[in-house]
């Protein structure tokens, strides 16, 4: 299937430190690692948005999250290989989806109950096993569509309690049609990040995202003048802390999620998103004291079953899609 547009096609061969290696379980860790960092990052800026905009809380995510990234490209002795590339177009589409997720999704953690808004975040895994199909031209076969449907319908279970609800009000409507649009760019987002890691480095990949989704996150700060509400503000020392501490946590983030997809499939990894839940149960119990009722419990159980099943069947029958792909013809649709 031949990619559109958005997805520039590369000449010659690809680096040779950006290469794809399949290595499922390894890509699974580093993709548990990132889901602990960005809820540390989740659950920071749900405190903060009380007393910050959200294009403030944006802004500072990227701008912080630069410094944990230029220092591990640093490390790795490639601070001036991380800037070059000739997927220019590919790195700012990245990033433009990427800095319209963070902010979707940003709206809807402020808006919703923590619950609530990471029950509609598990839409993007689901979204990247079709995406991934159809644009990346990866295999999904039976077991992985299956895995799929049992996952929606854990969703539904954990969404059960408030799907009765007749008396949402503008501000938790506002929230829902946030964290829809969030899930749907993280998903688009989630391939841009498979397609660059088959020829782009680590370190070109994270640091190209970050300056421009800081540079793209200052586009927030005129919003003020229409809405006075989110108008930027100085914050006090302790907010001040709290908005560093996202900007670190979500950078080291970043880095773990796109090593991940170097070592496998986006429709591999991407069901284990889920384990979000476990995250949102206890962060909402120990810090906002929100109990979880029965059927989050239950319908994170039938997720995780689903993402655990996925993970079963890639050891099981030691798939190599890397060599699929290469055999494929580039008129296979």
């Amino acid at each position: 299937m031949a990619l559109p547009a958005q997805f520039p096609k590369m000449s010659g061969p690809p680096a040779p430190t950006g290469q794809i290696r399949q290595a499922p379980l390894l890509g699974i860790a580093l993709k548990l690692a990132s889901t602990a960092a960005f809820f540390l990052m989740v659950t920071l800026l749900k405190i903060v948005a009380e007393r910050v905009p959200i294009g403030e809380i944006v802004f500072a995510r990227n701008f912080f999250g630069l410094f944990p990234v230029l220092i591990m490209v640093a490390a790795r002795r490639e601070l001036l290989l991380a800037f070059q590339t000739p997927n220019v177009a590919g790195h700012v589409g990245r990033a433009v989806v990427g800095i319209l997720a963070m902010v979707f999704s940003f709206m809807a953690f402020h808006l919703l109950p923590l619950p609530d808004a990471t029950a509609i975040g598990f839409a993007t895994p689901l979204i990247v096993v079709v995406l991934a199909f159809f644009l990346l031209g990866e295999t999904v076969r039976v077991y992985r569509w299956s895995a799929v449907v049992v996952g929606l319908a854990g969703i539904l279970v954990i969404l059960s309690p408030h799907m009765g609800r007749s008396d949402l009000g503008t501000a938790e409507t506002i929230g829902v049609v946030c964290g829809a649009l969030g899930a749907a760019f993280a998903a688009l987002a989630m391939i841009f990040v498979r397609k660059l890691c088959e020829t782009e480095r680590t370190s070109t990949i994270v640091t190209w995202f970050s300056a421009s989704a800081t540079v793209l996150s200052l586009l927030t700060l005129p919003l003020g003048l229409i809405l006075p509400s989110q108008a930027w503000v100085v914050p006090d020392p302790t907010t001040a802390g709290l908005l560093i501490l996202i900007g670190v946590s979500g950078g080291i983030g970043q880095i773990l999620l796109t090593q991940s997809y170097r070592y496998a499939d986006a429709s591999t990894i991407a069901p284990f998103d889920y384990i979000n839940m476990l995250w949102a149960v206890a962060v909402g119990w120990l810090v906002f004291s929100e109990i979880p009722v029965p059927e989050v419990i239950a319908g994170s159980a039938i997720v995780m079953a689903a993402g655990i099943f996925v993970i079963y069947r890639e050891h099981r029958l030691g798939l190599d899609r890397t060599k699929n792909r290469r055999a494929s013809t580039p008129s296979r649709s």
